[in-house]
């Protein structure tokens, strides 16, 4: 039988073929609400992304300049809402930059331990989301049970679970309660536990450590080109942590490590947060060991401490106080200052400028955030149309921070 010659124009073969252009988010349940990103795709290789923050939390900087300033604190717990008490501690420490006042030691103990339980809140967050949004639920569950307890622990101190609005200028709103130490012994001991299971099961699964290894890297050059700080950076190699590189509060007297990655990868930035975890229990548990029993937790300071309730109902002076600090604001002196900590994401900044009256002038925060989101192009070009999901899982982005 004679054969048949099927040798053709290789042209002939050849599809004309155009980028496919394609929107995820944001109702896409991996893109955490209002972010999109607009995808150019070459089969499911990503050629070009354009990532919008879309619209959350209009105003916020506009909103602190229309009252006084201690009615920012509950405006700025709705940045970081995964971490409130973080943000409530570093405006409290701008404004106090701003009128020169240092508060007591119990109060610096216990801001750190505060501070310290909600940075813990935001990793389990991360960590476990990132996790079930690759098909790992039990660690997700497991995680957030841990983070029960430390909301728990934040409910019984502060009143309420998430946005606590407990910083006061100054100092705090109360004192710590006769079972903070206890509580925190107890349910760190139990969060650790909860971490080292989950941590187990994932790093042993295949499919887990192959979504994440070696996807999504960047380099520390690249991070510190792109502003970026908080465990993303340290991800990268770059040791630089607030908290050690310029010390606040009582930072710089207890003993703790900031661990660092090499690759800049999704697995480097997941591993990042669990051992923060670890270390922020280091540093709460010392804080314990270190604050007292008693004693004051604000400072005597009448130009922005509310007078006790007993004088505001039984003298005049206590009642001009209280009435003046309500109604017209603690007089911040004219001036301006940046002051800025470690939050959960990196460095959380605030630049505030004061005309000398009761109401903030200018209120400008920056955001850790924001230029995290803005290199997450960089991540994803050139990956896979399915590394979207861990990779922007591993940046821990937060509306309320990004669009403020």
């Amino acid at each position: 039988m004679e054969a048949i010659d099927l040798d053709l124009d290789e042209n002939e073969l050849e599809l004309p073929a155009e980028p496919m252009h394609l929107n995820m988010g944001p109702s896409h349940p991996a893109m955490h609400g209002t972010v999109r990103i607009v995808l150019e795709l070459s089969g499911e290789t990503i050629v070009k992304s354009d990532v919008q923050i879309g619209y959350l939390h209009r105003g916020f900087e506009k909103m602190c300049e229309r009252g006084t300033w201690a009615q920012v604190f509950p405006y700025v717990d709705r940045l970081n809402y995964v971490s409130p008490m973080l943000n409530n501690v570093g405006y409290a420490l701008a404004v106090e930059k701003m009128c020169e006042i240092q508060v007591p030691d119990r109060c610096q103990w216990y801001r750190m331990i505060l501070g310290e339980l909600a940075r813990i809140s935001d990793h389990l967050t991360c960590t476990g989301a990132m996790a079930m949004e690759l098909g790992a639920f039990t660690p997700f569950l497991w995680f957030i049970k841990a983070r029960e307890m430390v909301w728990d622990i934040l409910e019984e101190e502060t009143g309420a679970r998430l946005t606590h609005a407990f910083g006061r200028i100054g100092g705090m709103a109360q004192p710590p309660t006769p079972a903070l130490k206890e509580m925190c012994r107890v349910a760190l001991s139990a969060i650790l536990k909860l971490v080292e299971d989950g941590e187990g099961m994932l790093l042993k699964n295949r499919i887990f450590i192959d979504r994440l290894e070696n996807i999504g890297n960047i380099s520390g050059a690249d991070a510190i080109a792109l502003s970026w700080t908080g465990p993303c950076l340290r991800a990268s190699g770059v040791a630089y942590d607030v908290r050690k590189c310029h010390p606040y509060l009582k930072y710089d007297e207890i003993d703790w490590d900031m661990p660092v990655g090499k690759n800049g990868d999704n697995l480097d930035r997941f591993l990042i947060r669990l051992a923060e975890i670890r270390q922020s229990a280091r540093i709460i548990l010392q804080s314990c060991d270190r604050m007292a029993d008693d004693g004051p937790v604000h400072a005597k300071d009448p130009r922005v401490i509310l007078p006790p309730k007993s004088n505001v109902y039984t003298t005049i002076e206590g009642t001009i106080q209280h009435f003046k600090l309500i109604m017209e604001g603690a007089k911040v002196p004219a001036g301006e200052c940046y002051s800025y900590t470690e939050a959960g994401n990196g460095e959380l900044g605030f630049y505030l400028v004061s005309d000398g009256s009761g109401t903030p002038y200018r209120v400008r925060v920056r955001p850790p955030c924001f230029p995290i989101t803005g290199g997450l192009s960089k991540l994803i070009n050139g990956n896979m149309l399915s590394d979207i999901v861990p990779t922007f899982g591993s940046l821990n982005m937060i509306g309320g921070e990004c669009d403020h």
